[in-house]
């Protein structure tokens, strides 16, 4: 048996790469064993999470061919880059709040930004953004909770985001970054 050995370009084995799904339908092979009833519950929230997440994927995909294909590497080093500072902090944020759709949406974005190379920070403060500012539920919360609770909130998630986006990159080093950076180029 050979050993695979990390950066080499060999591919996972089976048990690797569908670990997961097998442990899952193992899972529920014994859910159903130990309680029909439970299991088909599970199995019909697990087909109306998939439904509705084949009802968010494709346009979010065919938005980011568009990006990958009219937006430019440099145009998003100059406006996101790790140089960009407060304005491409500004900008991810901005993508963030006005961004719809649950967060798992929000990787494939981040992983098109990774590969114009944006900086880590600005991918942080917008996965941060997606996941806690968005427009839409803002105003939800507001109209639920109030401004004021809505408001607070707000501030002490951003300065927490603020907090990890500019800590993160620093704590992985520009070594990491790199190799994020290679990685995202060897998946396109």
């Amino acid at each position: 048996m050979q050993a695979v050995r990390k950066g080499t370009g060999a591919k996972p084995g089976f048990v690797k790469q569908y670990g997961f799904l097998l442990f899952s339908i193992v899972l529920a092979a014994a859910c159903w064993i130990c309680d029909a009833e439970r299991a088909e519950e599970g199995f019909r929230l697990t087909a109306h999470g998939l439904i509705d997440m084949l009802g968010f994927l494709p346009p979010i995909f065919v938005l980011l061919g568009l990006f990958d294909i009219w937006v430019d590497r440099e145009t998003v080093i100059r406006l996101m880059g790790k140089e960009s500072g407060a304005k491409g902090a500004f900008l991810a944020f901005l993508l963030g709040t006005l961004a719809a759709g649950p967060l798992y949406m929000a990787f494939p974005v981040a992983g098109v930004l990774l590969k114009k190379r944006a900086g880590l920070f600005q991918i942080f403060i917008f996965t941060g953004t997606w996941a806690i500012a968005k427009v839409p539920m803002l105003l939800f919360e507001s109209s639920c909770f109030g401004f004021s609770y809505t408001a607070l909130r707000f501030v002490c998630n951003m300065a927490a985001i603020l907090g990890i986006a500019f800590i993160l990159p620093r704590v992985l080093g520009p070594a990491y970054a790199e190799r994020l950076y290679r990685e995202a180029d060897e998946r396109a």
